[in-house]
């Protein structure tokens, strides 16, 4: 049976179409997935995300653990600073993506895709070995919401009572013990942003979050700040050339092939899970790539729809979409490498027939 967030009630009194996304029940749209992508884009755009995964690895060895699991280098952060990482499996395939959020030597928050979190959180207690840390799963008791835009700033600013949020929380930082309005609980806020926008992840107990959620759509209703559903924000991170788990990797798509190669730091001096595999690879050559694609028949690439040059099948879609902001149908593919250059003409096997596209850079978005 799937569940509800915190915000669930919200959702419906909102008008908000709700459906089963990775067993959480979520508003898929409210007023409509191309109205709200063009709020976010424009304006801000208000989304319930606390069916995301929060775990805690604390302890005298928190960061040497972390750093061991991770395919980035904690070294390269500071206390109050996030980091984007993979997790990865010894083959150098995904576990899962996720962000580090360091709030000390000892102390590392953690936030894992939902459809991952008990995957994951049994990955972290099997690597556990002797490392002395201790590992919680704060899921449950933890809800979360993002405020995305280019007015989201401007717009929590004016809760924010005792923070400068241009000078305090910059880009991916943090901050805790934030006080928003009169919602009564101190949150965490943090300033990452999945939607290409500026934006802002808000992290505290349910009934707290219930009330800022009123309190932000009130307060922004002159700033055009609408609540979002799942669809659009996964047109925005998709123009965004952000990736999503599950879609532009996997347990068997490495993060070189999904061309996430700057995050895996083959280098470092820790020794992380799946280091060995993916130095192999690099040195060997990797075999696939993802790119962008521009279809230029009629119909909308899916994800698995197979992609061709002449009679040989050289890859599959990841993502695609008629894009909102672009007015274009395009897509990210993983295809062989020896394929992966812009400009190449291919074929996207759409209900058995065969559309001409070209390759793109994926990098959709023009800033």
């Amino acid at each position: 049976m799937a569940q509800k967030t915190p915000l669930y009630e919200k959702h419906v009194s909102y008008g908000g179409e709700v459906v089963d996304y990775a067993g959480w029940l979520l508003p898929v749209k409210y007023e409509g997935l191309a109205p709200e992508h063009h709020a976010v884009r424009n304006d801000a755009g208000l989304f319930d995300v606390s069916h995301m995964g929060e775990i805690t690895v604390k302890g005298k060895d928190a960061f040497d653990y972390v750093n061991h699991l991770i395919t980035n280098d904690l070294t390269t952060i500071g206390d109050g600073q996030v980091i984007y990482s993979l997790l990865c499996n010894e083959k150098g395939g995904v576990v899962d993506d996720l962000l580090v959020y360091r709030k000390g030597q000892d102390d590392m928050y953690i936030v894992v895709n939902a459809a991952n979190t008990d995957k994951d959180f049994a990955w972290f207690l099997a690597q556990k070995g002797n490392y002395d840390v201790e590992i919680k799963n704060i899921s449950a008791e933890t809800a979360q919401i993002a405020l995305q835009g280019p007015k989201a700033e401007k717009v929590l600013q004016k809760l924010a009572k005792n923070v400068d949020l241009a000078n305090d929380i910059k880009f991916f930082t943090f901050k805790e013990n934030i006080t928003l309005g009169d919602c009564g609980d101190k949150f965490l806020v943090s300033r990452t942003g999945y939607t290409g926008e500026d934006g802002f992840e808000i992290y505290g107990c349910g009934e707290c979050m219930n009330k800022l959620w009123d309190a932000i759509l009130e307060i922004g209703k002159e700033d055009g700040v609408k609540p979002c559903g799942l669809g659009c924000r996964d047109t925005l991170r998709f123009e965004a050339a952000l990736p999503l788990y599950g879609n532009e990797m996997d347990d068997v798509i490495t993060p070189l092939e999904a061309s996430l190669g700057y995050f895996v730091k083959l280098k470092q001096e820790a020794d992380f899970i799946g280091k060995e595999a993916l130095t192999k690879m690099k040195e060997a050559g990797v075999p696939r790539k993802l790119i962008g694609l521009e279809l230029k028949g009629k119909g909308i690439a899916r994800h698995g729809a197979k992609v061709f040059k002449g009679e040989e099948e050289i890859g599959f879609v990841t993502t695609g979409y008629l894009s909102p902001t672009l007015g274009k149908t395009i897509a990210n593919v993983i295809v062989k490498t020896e394929y992966a250059e812009v400009g190449n003409e291919v074929e996207v096997e759409l209900r058995n027939k065969r559309v001409p596209a070209v390759l793109i850079s994926k990098k959709f978005l023009k800033k």
